[in-house]
């Protein structure tokens, strides 16, 4: 059966923009894509909180992390930057890593290329204006990235990171307990464990759950014998 050349330009066309969505779930196609999942070196946890920062979630986050002396990596939403900036300079005050996790928390594949740029800048403008420190590590939202998506982060210079490790911490099911699970089962270095400070985007208080599964995830990382490090000690 012959294929109509629009048929195939189409079929091709999609492919493009829809190839790197699987990426989080699929490690074949992260690894073609060249979308790190994990730390570079193999060495070393890293902690990396989504969605903040969050009036509620992000000071308990950081409160644990303070009695444990540990850092983490912070992927701040733009609009939540714009939101409480004092937030977002007390994560870097505190010694943590921020980055970009763009403007508002939308779904890479429905907006545009140009779409894209202006969000991308727009959250650098406003990570930049909070912490004085511009992103240089970007995760999209979902972790779901459309093909010209992932050009446009890579010509801005920005390192990419998903994550192999998720507490699944935004379901309404979480428990403390399911989340320390989920976030530490089969733990080893080089593993990027993914959790949210903020509920805002997620289920109503699920930033409670987060929080207070966050002292066993601490354990059992630190169980490991591997440092605790930010995502960009290794990327």
């Amino acid at each position: 059966m012959r294929i109509r050349p629009e048929v195939a330009a189409a079929a091709g066309a999609a492919a493009v923009w829809f190839g790197p969505a699987p990426a989080p779930l699929a490690r074949p196609i992260a690894r073609a894509l060249r979308i790190p999942c994990t730390l570079a070196d193999g060495h070393g946890v890293a902690l990396t909180f989504d969605d903040g920062p969050d009036l509620h979630g992000t000071p308990a986050v950081l409160d644990v992390l303070a009695h444990a002396k540990v850092r983490a990596t912070f992927f701040l939403v733009g609009e939540q930057v714009v939101r409480d900036p004092s937030l977002a300079r007390e994560i870097v005050a505190a010694g943590h890593e921020v980055g970009a996790h763009g403007h508002r928390h939308v779904l890479l594949l429905r907006r545009s290329l140009r779409a894209v740029r202006d969000d991308l800048a727009r959250a650098e403008d406003a990570i930049a204006a909070a912490t004085g420190r511009p992103p240089a590590l970007y995760r999209p939202p979902y972790g779901v990235f459309s093909g010209p998506a992932l050009r446009e982060v890579r010509r801005r210079g920005w390192k990419v990171l998903l994550w192999s490790r998720w507490g699944r911490d935004w379901e309404a099911a979480a428990t403390p307990a399911s989340i320390a699970q989920l976030a530490t089962n089969g733990l080893t270095g080089g593993d990027v464990v993914l959790l949210h400070d903020s509920a805002r985007y997620s289920s109503a208080g699920s930033w409670r759950r987060t929080a207070a599964a966050l002292p066993f995830v601490l354990d059992a990382a630190l169980a490991t014998g591997e440092p605790l490090v930010t995502a960009s000690q290794s990327t």
